[in-house]
């Protein structure tokens, strides 16, 4: 295969992953329970059912895994910790038999020559700080901190680079406000005070881990905004939906500050959740990297319902995967080169923690393997407009349990039968395979 995509030296290839949704063993080894184990066990929660009882079976079967990740010659894994198998109220007592999982995990990945990039906190919150409030109560930012603190001191001899949150902007509105996730809350623009603790919890753990010399990212799903017309109200609405979707977790990060969010009747204290002090601890430890999860483009009209300033209207014209999402891939050129203009020299450099799509094609998966090149090629746009891109890990190495959707919405890179578990590549495995070997042999020359 030849080496299409124009993407510098010493880019990073790599795949992600995400703990409740590959592990499995929930009750094994002294995990706790997590507010995703709670949600899936109410009727209608998660689709057929499916909980992540079993998932995956990484827990027990991560050396077969390594050995996939191995094959395909990648220079990284993304993978996130799970809090209640390290901590399983999430304070207090440490786990021994979980960080200890995780140093295996670490071991084998390094012996594959694989760097391991955690994530510290995908979704799957320790019920226990739930029962407390959850993210809406502002002591689990500094729960969440001395959580970093006691993995980072396990794992940071071998490594080097830590993601804190995963999209967070997802968790808040999924979980919170409309109450489609764990913990199923539906508190509509009263679920805005998870968003700051979330970005106070990331300001805490962000410099306990540069305390001890190891760098700091952040990944959050990121989205193009459309307006659905040229008219007044339909721009002011999309400007409204980027404050929400795109600059309510990064400003504060790299600006210091909270977008106007005055559309939605919130001053920038966000109903009281903002102490003094708090964006400049938010902002105080420089990020390293960017994590951008990339999807789709968001088409954004004037309201029709009076709770929200906008509503999202469809996209026609395109493909769409087996989830029902838009397939642009130049939306992710538009993505990137936005955040190079608004942010300049405050944007650290970019890395593409997640990207990918779910296909009812099995192993034959064409439409995976369209879908990832016509990305990469709007990366490779972006990285020639000037944007300091410095890898990408697509979602994801294997099928795996998509949350809500349960078992049925199939984005890997490697079949899952899970019944049986067995592995099995598929043609984009093989792909990407054939992408990263031509990358590295091109710029070997």
């Amino acid at each position: 295969m030849p080496d299409r995509f124009d993407l510098p030296a010493g880019f990073r290839w790599g795949v992600s992953t995400a703990s409740f949704q590959i592990e499995g063993a929930t009750e094994e080894d002294g995990r706790g329970a997590s507010i995703w184990d709670v949600f899936a066990a109410r009727p209608g929660a998660v689709r057929d059912g499916h909980t992540g009882a079993v998932a995956c079976d990484h827990y027990h079967r991560y050396p077969e895994d390594i050995a996939l990740m191995q094959g395909l010659g990648l220079d990284g894994y993304r993978f996130s910790i799970a809090w209640p198998r390290v901590q399983p109220t999430g304070a207090g007592a440490v786990n021994p038999a979980g960080l200890a999982f995780y140093d295996r995990l670490v071991d084998a990945l390094l012996a594959a020559g694989i760097t391991p990039l955690p994530t510290l906190f995908h979704w799957d919150l320790p019920q226990g700080l739930e029962d407390r409030g959850g993210w809406l109560n502002r002591d689990t930012a500094h729960r969440f901190a001395e959580y970093a603190a006691v993995v980072a001191d396990r794992l940071g001899d071998r490594v080097p680079a830590w993601i804190t949150l995963n999209e967070p902007f997802v968790h808040m509105v999924y979980g919170y406000a409309l109450g489609i996730h764990a913990p199923g809350r539906t508190l509509m623009l009263d679920a805005l005070p998870a968003a700051h603790h979330q970005l106070l919890g990331h300001g805490l753990a962000a410099a306990a881990l540069s305390e001890r010399g190891l760098a700091v990212m952040i990944a959050n799903n990121l989205t193009p905004v459309w307006s659905a017309s040229s008219s007044d109200a339909d721009l002011a609405a999309a400007q409204a939906y980027d404050a929400l979707h795109n600059r309510l977790f990064t400003d504060p990060l790299l600006l210091g500050r909270y977008p106007d969010l005055s559309a939605y009747g919130v001053g920038p204290d966000l109903g009281g959740a903002v102490r003094p002090g708090d964006l400049e601890l938010i902002a105080a430890t420089p990020l390293d990297g960017l994590g951008v999860n990339y999807y789709n483009p968001t088409r954004i009209a004037a309201p029709t319902d009076p709770g929200l300033p906008f509503t999202e209207a469809p996209i026609e014209g395109v493909p769409r995967t087996a989830f029902d999402w838009p397939v642009v891939p130049d939306g992710l050129r538009e993505l990137l080169t936005t955040f190079h203009t608004r942010y300049g020299t405050a944007l650290p450099p970019v890395t593409i923690t997640e990207n990918g799509c779910s296909t009812t094609a099995t192993l034959d998966d064409q439409p995976r393997i369209d879908y990832l090149a016509g990305h990469l090629d709007a990366l490779a746009a972006a990285v020639a407009d000037g944007v300091d891109v410095r890898g990408y890990y697509t979602w994801s190495l294997m099928d795996n349990l998509e949350w809500a959707e349960g078992l049925t919405q199939r984005f890997g890179l490697v079949h899952v039968d899970f019944t049986t578990q067995r592995r099995t590549p598929k043609a984009s495995f093989a792909w990407y395979r054939q992408l990263i070997a031509a990358h590295r042999a091109r710029h070997a020359r």
